[in-house]
């Protein structure tokens, strides 16, 4: 022990000679410089610019790199792009599911079976031997079904690459769905719902998705005890087969490998892979707008502020306004934006305020505003984020505005693109959801061509406040002025549903 702290100790007084050495070059090199600069030139270095008067050199231009798109003889759709600057391969797999597919009495289905793919084991390897091969490669395999699509994901270093992606296959083509890891799953999600009003913000995002879609809607529905029960081995088992097949399936391949000997591995895990002989078309389900109009109010009488969203129903990614919607996002929300400078800044009512067009893929998507206040602003800050709102459908927005909403949104253009991860990331999505490869700069160009007029023109169309739907998370003795003082407040009971057989 003694000599332990002994060794450490003089690891320590050579470090710290190390730096000294460090600092007092450096110095030497300051004073060496200071010497030969004249006032005139220090004078000129502290002399601060105005931040208009900076110039800064134009963005590159973002460019795909080049990749290779195939298909395989059973219809699984593959991307290829190499990238030799570390000697590392990831891979993704995206498959034709989603939680929204699930049946309404077995709420979680989806969830469940995408864990327990990977936490389940395969057929060949229990999952203690799974975890152990992977962690002897310092190699990860993921699985995952979110309310859109089912996600398989590896990494691995480039050296392993065999091996590992031959355990990526197996969990997606092989799960054994382990009885005592659905129980293991099941249980932590039980866990799950016991705890899901601990966190203000949490039952705010999700009742304000009950609202806008309604509480049976694939696109809003929770996790309850009875879903849960009524969730079987053989249910998920009929889930999985029912959509984890090639045809279903879009897999992308980034990092340090050659070509024709990843085209091999894929073709020896994957090419014997058959669909079964009539597969379903899957059509998202249909939303549409359950309340509009109304304020709703979830009592929480311990907290000393208010979380607060308001919004309707929004679009999708796909509509020829979205570059338009976008840079109204840019006017309205941000650092600079119409809420953060009025909201935040000039009535002082909240630190965090945001309003943006969320829209989605495939389905319609919300507008949606909101932030935290204190609970004797909530009323204000309401009024506030309406009045905003009003504001954006009647005064055109400045051309300073537009310009500074729209240098915002092409110069954070590049860091989308930063590694070719994220290109193929995007080109699989693009696939998945049906759009153009080149979507991306189409929106591009859309922004650019985007007019004030424009703005003031999808503003008008596609706000309504007639539809906006507010709800408060927040104590109702601290709330003053009432929330009544708005309009009829309609309350919201969050409390969780025993199950019928406690």
């Amino acid at each position: 022990m003694m000599k332990s702290r002994f060794l450490r100790k003089l690891r320590w007084i050579g470090l710290v000679g190390i730096i000294a050495l460090v600092v007092v070059f450096n110095s030497g090199e300051k004073v060496s410089a200071s010497l030969t600069t004249t006032p005139m030139q220090v004078a000129q270095a502290n002399e601060a610019k105005h931040y208009t008067e900076l110039e800064f050199p134009s963005l590159r231009e973002v460019q795909f790199p080049e990749y290779e798109r195939y298909q395989l003889d059973n219809g699984m759709v593959v991307y290829l792009i190499e990238d030799h600057e570390l000697p590392l391969v990831s891979g993704t797999a995206i498959i034709r599911t989603g939680s929204r597919l699930e049946s309404g009495d077995q709420v979680g289905l989806a969830s469940i079976t995408g864990k327990l793919m990977r936490t389940g084991g395969t057929q060949t390897h229990s999952p203690d031997e799974l975890n152990e091969l992977l962690e002897q490669k310092a190699a990860v395999v993921e699985t995952s079904i979110s309310d859109s699509s089912g996600n398989a994901s590896f990494e691995s270093l480039s050296g392993d690459l065999e091996e590992v992606f031959s355990l990526f296959a197996d969990v997606l083509r092989t799960p054994a769905f382990s009885p005592e890891k659905l129980a293991l799953v099941k249980q932590q999600t039980v866990g799950g719902i016991a705890r899901r009003n601990d966190n203000p913000g949490d039952i705010a995002s999700r009742e304000f998705n009950k609202l806008l879609y309604g509480d049976d809607s694939p696109y809003a529905r929770t996790v309850e005890y009875d879903t849960l029960e009524n969730i079987s081995r053989t249910n998920v088992v009929n889930f999985y087969q029912r959509y984890f097949h090639p045809q279903n399936m879009i897999l992308g391949i980034v990092g340090d490998f050659e070509p024709s000997q990843m085209k091999s591995l894929i073709e020896s895990a994957f090419g014997d892979w058959r669909s079964p002989s009539a597969v379903a078309s899957i059509q998202p389900p249909p939303a549409s707008q359950q309340q509009t109009g109304t304020i709703f109010f979830v009592d929480q009488p311990q907290l000393t502020q208010s979380n607060i969203l308001l919004g309707h129903l929004g679009g999708q990614f796909d509509s020829p306004d979205y570059p338009a919607l976008s840079l109204l996002n840019g006017v309205m929300n941000g650092f600079g934006g119409r809420l953060f400078n009025e909201v935040r800044s000039r009535q002082g009512l909240a630190y965090s305020v945001y309003g943006y067009w969320s829209a989605r893929y495939d389905y319609p998507g919300v507008f949606i505003a909101g932030g935290q206040t204190r609970s004797d602003a909530t009323v204000p800050f309401i009024e506030a984020i309406l009045g905003e709102v009003e504001k954006l459908r009647t005064n055109p927005v400045t051309t300073e505005e537009l310009a500074y909403a729209k240098q915002s949104i092409l110069n954070s253009f590049v860091f989308n693109f930063q590694n070719p991860g994220q290109i193929l990331s995007r080109l699989m999505r693009y696939e998945y959801y049906g759009y153009p490869a080149d979507f991306i700069f189409q929106y591009q160009q859309g922004i650019k061509d985007v007019t004030v007029e424009d703005v003031q023109r999808v503003a008008q169309q596609y706000l309504k406040p007639e539809n906006i739907v507010t709800l408060v998370v927040g104590s109702s003795n601290q709330i003053e002025p009432p929330l009544s003082n708005l309009g009829a407040v309609k309350t919201v009971d969050v409390s969780i549903p025993t199950s019928k057989n406690s």
